[in-house]
């Protein structure tokens, strides 16, 4: 019988974060895929653990991953784990989930730590809909590129950020997205934690003044519909679902859902009278 892949969130500061599931879980399993076993290690210390460690990372992964997917098949378990917070979310392990998935081997999700949700919950910006956007890359011309894509971009977006690279990416969303609210959460559930509740312009100012430390978490707001710009009539409001029914070729209620989020109106009242218009298999 396979062993089963444990997805072990771990604390991102303070080690009384990681959960008693989690804990019980990296005393039972057989081995530890860790994205360093140097940073692993003192985890494991800390809590008087002793497990074998098997080193799992980027440059690693493709040929450890099939390594690690043959000693489950073989009946051992295996915890996953990265040096600070949940793997697979800009960390090493999607690979090794989806070989796992693959192979028919059990994935489990022990949860916990996540530094784009710690962020959001202490931003004090909108929660209710975000896109996590991860590392930008050190490209002027990517970053620049990845960030044109998000200028329309309504919902609250969450990026991480190193300290000697915070300045250049800070001027790059100013440039690009224009000036708005920004929340930089900074070593959050560490000693030094910071949250500096700013805007764009004022936090490349700060930052040119003051050289960062620390990992910084950027939560920055989303586009804002301009004030005198009110919601189209009920024909043009049809017609671009009409656009979208035609363009992407997808259900009338995705085309629906696109238009009553672009204006915040209802899709249920857009729906019904899109259903009149263009019919059910639209």
């Amino acid at each position: 019988m396979p062993g089963k892949l444990y997805v072990v969130s771990t604390p991102i500061g303070n080690l009384g974060d990681l959960s008693p599931r989690a804990l019980e879980t990296l005393r039972t399993v057989d081995f530890i895929a860790a994205e360093d076993t140097r940073v692993g290690v003192k985890l494991l210390n800390h809590f008087g653990i002793k497990k074998p460690q098997v080193s799992y990372f980027e440059h690693n992964r493709r040929q450890k991953g099939e390594l690690l997917a043959r000693r489950m098949e073989a009946g051992e378990s295996c915890a996953l784990i990265t040096d600070a917070g949940t793997p697979a979310v800009s960390d090493p392990g999607t690979d090794l989930v989806a070989i796992c998935a693959e192979r028919g081997i059990e994935v489990v999700s022990v949860p916990g730590c996540c530094a784009a949700v710690a962020a959001l919950s202490i931003s004090g910006m909108d929660c209710g809909r975000f896109t996590f956007e991860g590392f930008l890359s050190t490209s002027k011309k990517s970053r620049r590129e990845h960030l044109s894509q998000l200028q329309d971009e309504k919902r609250t977006m969450v990026f991480y950020e190193a300290p000697h690279k915070l300045l250049r990416t800070l001027e790059d969303l100013l440039e690009v997205l224009g000036d708005r609210p920004v929340a930089l959460c900074r070593e959050i559930t560490k000693l030094h934690e910071e949250v500096v509740r700013t805007t764009l312009s004022q936090a490349v100012q700060k930052y040119a003044e003051t050289p960062p430390k620390g990992e910084f978490v950027l939560v920055v707001a989303g586009a804002q519909m301009p004030q005198d710009a009110g919601v189209p009539d009920d024909e043009s409001l049809l017609a671009e679902v009409g656009g979208i029914l035609t363009a992407e070729h997808c259900g009338l209620m995705a085309a629906v859902r696109q238009v009553a989020s672009r204006y915040g109106i209802s899709k249920n009242a857009l729906y019904q009278k899109a259903l009149r218009l263009y019919g059910r298999d639209a």
